[in-house]
């Protein structure tokens, strides 16, 4: 429709040799690409925001899924020549930023209604993510690619063995669904495992009262040395023991039996002693 060459013409053409560096894995199925995009819901209103589109096959997918506008964050100048050219084949509905993706604020660009979709970067994905919660309220939805590892953290529920920090602080403040596992054959280069897409809805309200970094701080405390009891594992943060009794929660506990409203009661806790 929009006479755009096929994605592996224009890799050559620019020469878009995927860097370890930079945490690239290119994907070319446009039936997986295309999905991705109708994961993401109505794209017709407010703003599409992409991290690290490379050579733009998700790019391409939502605009052809009815994106508004898309807000493409890439860094590599090989990447960002292809990205101007879909962006003349699109007038007027992709902007590109050349920078890196950790010194963006994500949640103060475009117009609200706000999604994330992205295929991100294996070395920042988990980065990127924490820093997009501090402000989750801004977006009305994040549809993100992760190494699988990655997203059954986030959504692994308490006395499991992938519970931990990550999956306090997201559950904390999101509705996580995994949606589809993708291949890791289906890229180029393959990564060395399997990838899977996932739906993070920001709730309403956050599941329990607390303060972010304060929740940060006893999450690292508590699963910093998961082994032991919370007695043990909480004294970097003072008299672990009254912390506990305050929270209601008995000392001989580990962080991995601990629900996210106990570890917000232990902030809490924390932030009324202090």
């Amino acid at each position: 429709m929009t006479g755009l060459p096929p994605l592996r013409e224009v890799i050559a053409r620019h020469g878009l040799g995927a860097r370890k560096s930079l945490g690239q894995h290119f994907l070319f199925d446009l039936n997986l690409t295309g999905r991705i995009a109708r994961a993401a819901g109505d794209l017709s209103v407010g703003t599409v925001i992409e991290i690290g589109p490379g050579p733009g096959g998700l790019t391409r997918a939502l605009l052809d899924a009815g994106a508004r506008r898309v807000i493409a964050i890439e860094r590599d100048d090989r990447a960002i020549a292809i990205q101007m050219e879909i962006a003349d084949a699109y007038p007027g509905r992709l902007e590109i930023i050349a920078a890196d993706a950790m010194a963006v604020d994500a949640a103060g660009l475009g117009e609200a209604p706000r999604k994330i979709v992205a295929n991100l970067p294996y070395n920042i994905s988990t980065a990127l993510l924490l820093a997009w919660l501090r402000r989750v309220s801004a977006f009305e939805r994040l549809v993100l690619m992760f190494q699988k590892e990655v997203v059954d953290r986030l959504a692994a529920a308490p006395r499991s063995p992938d519970y931990g920090r990550l999956s306090v602080i997201t559950q904390w403040l999101c509705d996580v669904r995994p949606l589809f596992n993708i291949d890791r054959r289906a890229f180029t280069p393959p990564p060395s495992v399997t990838s899977t897409v996932v739906e993070l809805v920001p709730r309403v309200q956050p599941l329990a009262p607390a303060r972010f970094e304060t929740l940060e701080r006893v999450t690292a405390a508590g699963f910093g040395q998961r082994r032991k009891m919370l007695r043990s594992s909480l004294k970097p943060l003072g008299d672990a023991e009254a912390l506990l009794d305050a929270a209601g929660i008995p000392g001989t506990a580990r962080a991995e039996e601990i629900p996210v409203e106990g570890f917000c009661a232990l902030a809490r806790a924390l932030d009324d002693r202090r």
